[in-house]
């Protein structure tokens, strides 16, 4: 058996020899491949992300526009309302009373008979010539024109996605219509009609149900780290307790939505689809990710900071609230909102405890009937009609901006309030 000769007796390595040569150039070129490799990864996650905001942005662009067609309207003799009736909640009986709808089809059976009448109007046109009504009692008494939005077919053929039939209807309308941004996208409910449907209930129930989820999950889930760092002893239960901790950050959404319908609707019968049974069930699903991430802040906090307070004549309590909580708050508020903006993107836990009703109206108080804005894309995109493409894209657009927002507000929270220790 051949022994290793001393140090004394071994001759350094010769670098130029061929051997050690090929050896060099294999080790540079794999370093090269592994360089390639991960700027190809970059590239390809970079392409894949772009090509998903083009493509929702694409089909969801013209979901914030709507195609008006200006529709001459004479009111005098078909719609009689007492100038008093205008004023108050009551305007809006008063005018649906009156027989504002008919006479509004009336005027576009008139104007536009051979290309379709009232069939060119959406289901709300009259409701656009109502508002205008109420904020002006003078339309009554004199002609005018009024811009109200066409019919779903009109609109996507307007927008270049329609029939035949509609774009002749288009290329025959001519200069009648037109094109503005759709408010009511931002102001309305639910609707059966794509051009009516809005997603302002959806968001409403989305702000409804992320303040309780904020409102139990926060100041639970920060006074647990800190009950964990600063206090619980070391043992077998404090052990049990992290490790069911973590295990919960890891725990599939929807086993939330299971306990939430068995607890929440099933043991203490609260009512079905009401944003607090969202938010308490989105707060289960958040608590874990603030302990762990209130945890890790505060463990960050150097010990030196707690011996200085205490040795100044701080009192437990007073160390942890006035010298550690406020050092570890960035961290825990970064975290905070990274958690929140994943129960806000959540879908299936909400499912689960019937958060999915056709909800034509914003809710109002917590126990109302609500959706959020996840639910609403979900519920958008299983419609057969083609208006719900554009809505369901450009609902996206808006459920991705307000997560790019709350991840930049923790992205600036960090770097603004975080301290480096040396």
């Amino acid at each position: 058996m051949n022994k290793r000769p001393p140090a004394a007796e071994r001759q350094p390595t010769d670098w130029q020899t061929p051997a050690m040569q090929r050896r060099v150039k294999r080790r540079y070129a794999a370093e090269r491949r592994f360089r390639l490799l991960g700027m190809a990864a970059v590239f390809a996650s970079a392409a894949f992300l772009i090509y998903l905001l083009a493509t929702m942005l694409g089909q969801g662009a013209s979901g914030f526009t709507e195609t008006r067609i200006a529709l001459p309207l004479d009111l005098r003799g078909r719609v009689t309302v007492a100038p008093a009736k205008l004023e108050g909640a009551g305007a809006d009986l008063a005018l649906a009373g009156a027989g504002l709808e008919n006479a509004v089809d009336a005027a576009a059976n008139a104007a536009f008979a051979r290309q379709g009448g009232a069939l060119l109007l959406s289901d709300g046109a009259w409701l656009r010539v109502r508002d205008a009504i109420k904020r002006d009692p003078a339309l009554l008494q004199a002609p005018t024109t009024i811009d109200v939005p066409v019919a779903t077919d009109i609109d996507m053929a307007y927008k270049g996605a329609g029939s035949p039939d509609s774009e002749a209807a288009v290329a025959a309308l001519g200069t009648h219509l037109s094109r503005g941004l759709n408010v009511s996208f931002f102001t309305g409910a639910d609707a059966t009609d794509p051009t009516r449907a809005g997603i302002w209930g959806a968001l409403k129930g989305s702000l409804l149900t992320m303040i309780v989820t904020l409102a139990l999950a926060f100041p639970v889930g920060v006074l647990s780290a800190l009950y964990l760092e600063e206090y619980a002893p070391r043992n077998r239960w404090t052990d049990l307790i992290e490790v069911s901790i973590n295990n919960l950050a890891a725990v599939p959404s929807i086993i939330f939505g299971l306990l939430g319908l068995a607890v929440f609707l099933g043991t203490f019968h609260m009512p079905r689809s009401g944003a607090i049974v969202g938010g308490l069930t989105l707060a289960l699903m958040t608590m874990p990710v603030i302990v762990i991430a209130g945890r890790n802040a505060i463990t960050a906090v150097p010990p030196s900071i707690r011996d200085a307070a205490r040795a100044l004549g701080a009192s437990p309590i007073q160390v942890v609230f006035h010298h550690v909580l406020p050092l570890a708050l960035p961290g825990i508020l970064t975290g905070t909102i990274i958690g929140m903006a994943r129960a806000l993107g959540e879908t299936a836990p909400l499912l689960m405890i019937g958060m999915r009703a056709f909800i034509a109206a914003p809710p109002n108080k917590l126990t109302d009937p609500a959706t959020v804005l996840p639910v609403q894309i979900f519920l958008w995109s299983d419609d057969v009609q083609t208006g719900f493409v554009e809505k369901t894209s450009a609902a996206i657009i808006v459920l991705l901006v307000v997560l790019l927002a709350m991840n930049g507000l923790a992205i600036y929270l960090r770097n603004r309030f975080e301290t480096r220790w040396k």
